[in-house]
């Protein structure tokens, strides 16, 4: 789920990932959600981020668990983040400028979201002004 706020995106990590990386925030569609829906629900659950706007961008088959990754952008209608500690050891935002830096290789201190995933591409387009 690409967040943006601004020249802003909301970037967040799992205690199980690598040291210093950081991704799009993901999460799961429940029976009878819509897509939208859910990136509003999981987005305010995991960050504390209220999301408006909603807008498909892409999708990737996934192999665990077997699934169909959607790929959305959400425009954030706060920017105070609250992480739930359950669901991701931190939360931040970064900007283009920043995110530049970080895929450049010159900022080392977060690591990017993975290359092939779905993350990465999002990334890349909303980098590059191309989310249409």
């Amino acid at each position: 789920m690409l967040i943006t706020s601004g020249q802003n995106v909301l970037l967040g990590r799992s205690p199980h990932w690598p040291e210093g990386m950081y991704s799009l925030l993901a999460g799961f569609v429940e029976p009878g959600e819509t897509i939208e829906a859910a990136v509003r629900r999981e987005v305010l659950e995991e960050s504390g981020i209220r999301v408006g706007s909603v807008s498909y961008l892409a999708s990737q088959p996934w192999a665990f668990p077997n699934s169909l990754m959607f790929g959305c952008h959400g425009e954030a209608l706060n920017t105070d983040i609250t992480i739930d500690p359950d669901e991701l050891q931190d939360a931040l935002w970064i900007s283009k400028a920043e995110l530049n830096d970080i895929v450049a290789g010159i900022r080392t201190d977060i690591l990017p979201a993975r290359a092939g995933s779905i993350a990465h591409f999002l990334l890349q387009h909303w980098l590059a002004d191309r989310l249409d």
